[in-house]
């Protein structure tokens, strides 16, 4: 085959593969959604500000996003052998347990559209707000959390 002919023919076979991983990108992507997955681990890194505990995660679009009705207690029980945990500290949680977790929150009821969690440690329930939909599809019934210097 003369070489600007073989030529010719390889760059199809480009174009054609090119095409090929492509379809296949768009119907990974179908059946694999990228976004809100129900078994990673999220981190956000909560600070005291104003009085209560908040955290920003500008991809979420969250600034100062405030815990209330009985988080922010729960969160200085989980915090309280963290120095200088009110000028930030890391929170991991998770919809499934992962090596490490030391606490789990136990969903009780949705209200206003937030939900209702119970600490069984703690002996202590708190409301986490429709911001809980940035990270999950829907409420899980359990939240493993962990707690860690920054």
């Amino acid at each position: 085959m003369p070489p600007q002919r073989q030529k010719l023919f390889s760059m199809r076979k480009m174009v054609l593969v090119a095409l090929g991983v492509g379809a296949l990108a768009v119907l990974a992507c179908k059946f694999y959604p990228v976004g809100k997955q129900d078994n990673v681990i999220f981190i956000i890194s909560p600070y005291r500000y104003g009085g209560t505990w908040v955290f920003d995660d500008p991809g979420a679009g969250l600034v100062r996003e405030p815990f209330v009705a009985g988080i922010p207690q729960l969160i200085d029980k989980l915090v309280e052998d963290i120095p200088d945990a009110d000028k930030g500290f890391r929170l991991l949680f998770s919809s499934k347990p992962f090596p490490g977790h030391t606490t789990k929150l136990i969903w009780r009821r949705e209200q206003d559209g937030g939900n209702w969690y119970y600490s069984e440690e703690f002996d202590s329930e708190g409301w986490l707000c429709p911001a809980l939909f940035k990270y999950f599809k829907k409420a899980p019934k359990k939240i493993y959390i962990k707690a860690e210097r920054k």
